[in-house]
């Protein structure tokens, strides 16, 4: 589809440029006149005018350019650089420990390592007084290992001895409130009357 487009527009574009789109003859309307009216004749139209096709000046030839020739060299010896393994063997050793007495931290560990193959142990001590020893091992093919094991008694102290002391007694003074205040009614007792009179 797009294919037959784009010779539609081709042909269309070399019609216009030959002058056979946009003009008619002029003959064909010149001799045309109304019935009517012998007198009147049809306007003519001329064909436009098409310039010639501007000739390009020829772009001027330029010298070829060669190459020098290249002079033979003798061959150098080039030395090898150095293979750099950047992920190295892994094979290490280490251990350390600490003996803490004025706070009671107590720890080791120790560990090699030769390729894949990891064996160590570490050891804590314990709030209880006992000693945690863990040994462990890993590798590819059984991956990760360990064995725990405690050792010593467990000692937990015993809670402290508190005397009982009475406290002294204190007695304190009584409160004192204040009476209330009250404005006594005024009363007349009638001499004689025997009653109230108000």
């Amino acid at each position: 589809m797009l294919n037959k487009l784009l010779a539609l527009c081709a042909l269309m574009v070399s019609s216009a440029q030959a002058g056979y789109l946009g003009a008619a003859p002029a003959a064909a309307y010149s001799s045309y006149t109304l019935g009517h009216s012998p007198a009147y004749a049809a306007p003519t139209y001329a064909a436009p005018a098409y310039a010639a096709p501007v000739a390009h000046a020829a772009l001027p030839a330029f010298p070829a350019i060669h190459a020098a020739p290249v002079a033979p060299v003798a061959p150098v010896a080039v030395k090898a650089a150095h293979a750099v393994d950047y992920v190295a063997y892994p094979k290490y050793q280490f251990n350390y420990g600490v003996a803490d007495g004025h706070t009671g931290d107590h720890k080791s560990q120790q560990e090699v390592r030769d390729g894949d193959v990891v064996k160590g142990s570490y050891t804590v001590a314990e709030p209880d007084g006992t000693i945690r020893t863990v040994h462990y091992t890993a590798d590819d093919h059984s991956g990760f290992n360990a064995v725990v094991t405690r050792s010593g008694h467990a000692a937990h102290p015993s809670a402290p001895v508190v005397k009982a002391v009475a406290a002294p007694v204190v007695h304190a003074a009584p409160v004192v409130h204040a009476a209330p205040a009250y404005a006594a009614p005024a009363y007349a007792y009638g001499h004689g009357l025997g009653g109230y009179h108000g």
